[in-house]
């Protein structure tokens, strides 16, 4: 049941890549069809993401009033300690999985069909949504005894034994009903200044670094390193979804720090390979700087409950819309001045994830609480 809820709850996954990937390679018919300006494109590649800020201010309340199967933090709850990091990862596998699809589809399909076509994986999750059960963290916490053991027990195996995990949830939701309600204000407590820091210091280091920008116009980036789009389409959108299913097999095994440090130094050796590159075409006209350049790209890997939560997917999408937004035209400042920001942002995040995040493998979610309280 742990498997079918999650299936159920990365078609939301899906869909957000789906509609991530549109924009690469629509970009050249969609201009030249409708005949818009580079700001006129930068507004629409970049208009799913204030949609995302949308959502993030109102998910925080909708998923402690409402219910966790309705937002993606209803993986982490439901999953076993064993493989909570595998599935939680899949999210992100699903993400890339919907962006490689975009990218293959929309190279032999019109940006109209495209758009319909990816209206199918929001059916089959709503449909889904009404057959799973909810987080038996949220049922405990809204007081719901009886829906709480079931749903543990369902989410388990009828056999399985739950006596130790519930009394474990159970503790940890009385020990929360003695702390009163958070507001946005509570998160600049000293108490709780170090988890807000990791949760929001790896969002803007995440955005910062560029990945949605690469993303959205991966094919316009390819045709302006002279490489062929369409290859190099094809290739990114195969690697968009290996390198996170390599994660998703690793993380519960290598721990979550080792994987986020892999990412944060390929991610920075991959913009300073384009950087280079796009530097060695327009000062000294190499022809083989587009494969230079493709090699970078296709070498940047992507990374990666309440009020907090909320705050840190915020500042995540306004991230993502001010890096996606002013993408081309950076691009049309300096191309290789654009990639050697993006290394550079990519580097903070090193050093970010050695001093600052801590290891979570192995460690329940009330475990993980404590730790970063100290």
């Amino acid at each position: 049941m742990v498997y079918i809820s999650t299936c159920v709850a990365v078609c939301g996954s899906y869909q957000f890549g789906a509609c991530a990937g549109y924009s690469s390679p629509t970009q050249s018919s969609i201009t030249s069809e409708l005949h818009l300006s580079t700001a006129q494109f930068s507004l629409f590649g970049s208009i799913l993401t204030f949609g995302a800020m949308f959502g993030a201010i109102t998910s925080g309340p909708l998923a402690d009033s409402l219910g966790r199967k309705w937002v993606p933090v209803y993986i982490a709850e439901i999953a076993p300690v064993n493989i909570r990091g595998a599935l939680t990862t899949l999210n992100q596998v699903m993400i890339s999985t919907g962006i490689a699809v975009a990218f293959l589809i929309g190279l032999v399909i019109s940006w109209r069909a495209l758009a319909l076509a990816e209206l199918f994986p929001c059916a089959i999750m709503l449909l889904g949504l009404f057959f799973i059960p909810e987080s038996p963290r949220w049922l405990a916490k809204r007081e719901h005894q009886e829906e709480f053991k079931a749903a543990l027990q369902k989410l388990r195996g009828c056999d399985a034994d739950v006596t130790l995990e519930a009394a474990a949830i159970q503790s940890c939701i009385e020990e929360l009903k003695q702390q009163p309600n958070a507001s946005i204000f509570d998160l600049f407590q000293k108490k709780y200044v170090h988890c807000v820091t990791i949760g929001v210091g790896l969002m803007v280091l995440q955005q910062i670094g560029g990945i949605n920008g690469i993303c959205f116009y991966a094919s316009n980036i390819f045709e302006t390193a002279g490489f062929s789009p369409k290859i190099g389409t094809i290739v990114y959108a195969l690697i968009q979804v290996q390198v996170p299913s390599v994660g998703a097999t690793l993380i519960d095994k290598t721990g979550r720090k080792p994987l986020l440090l892999v990412s944060a130094i390929g991610s920075a050796l991959g913009c300073m390979l384009t950087a280079i590159a796009f530097y060695l075409k327009v000062h000294h006209g190499h022809t083989k700087a587009g494969i230079l350049a493709a090699t970078g790209i296709l070498i940047f890997p992507i990374n990666l409950k309440g009020v907090a939560g909320s705050l840190a997917t915020l500042v995540n999408w306004f991230g993502a819309w001010a890096v996606s937004y002013t993408f081309n035209f950076l691009m049309e400042w300096s191309s290789y001045g654009t990639f050697f920001l993006f290394g550079v942002s990519n580097a903070l995040g090193i050093i970010f994830v050695i001093k600052v995040v801590p290891e979570t493998n192995g460690r329940t979610l009330e475990q993980i609480q404590l730790t970063i309280k100290g």
